[in-house]
């Protein structure tokens, strides 16, 4: 299990975009890097390629940020939060909140 999953609502804490906030659009590269919507947006030289109907220029893309640089959103206190696991007395293994101990999987 993940701390950070595709979907999830991120702060980044670290880097060029620190403060922003956004949706993972997915976990890359084994689970060490995630790539968040609107965060660490780069401009890309495209070639055309008219075999699948790609048309060249700059593109804007968003790129993978380090795990490590985003906490999860918690919006009980509007801010980035640290996330544990616990498991309930039903047998689910769940994330939870650190400062607050509510449960993020419902």
């Amino acid at each position: 299990m993940r701390k950070i999953r595709q979907g999830d609502d991120v702060v980044v804490v670290a880097g060029k975009d620190k403060g922003r906030r956004g949706t993972v659009l997915r976990v890359v590269e084994n689970g060490a890097r995630v790539v968040v919507e609107g965060v660490n947006m780069v401009k890309k030289h495209q070639k055309p390629n008219p075999m699948i109907g790609r048309t060249g220029g700059i593109i804007e893309m968003e790129k993978p940020v380090d795990i490590s640089n985003v906490m999860l959103f918690n919006p009980a206190s509007e801010k980035g939060d640290r996330v544990g696991f616990k498991t309930l007395e039903d047998g689910r293994k769940v994330r939870y909140f650190k400062s607050n101990g509510e449960v993020v999987d419902a």
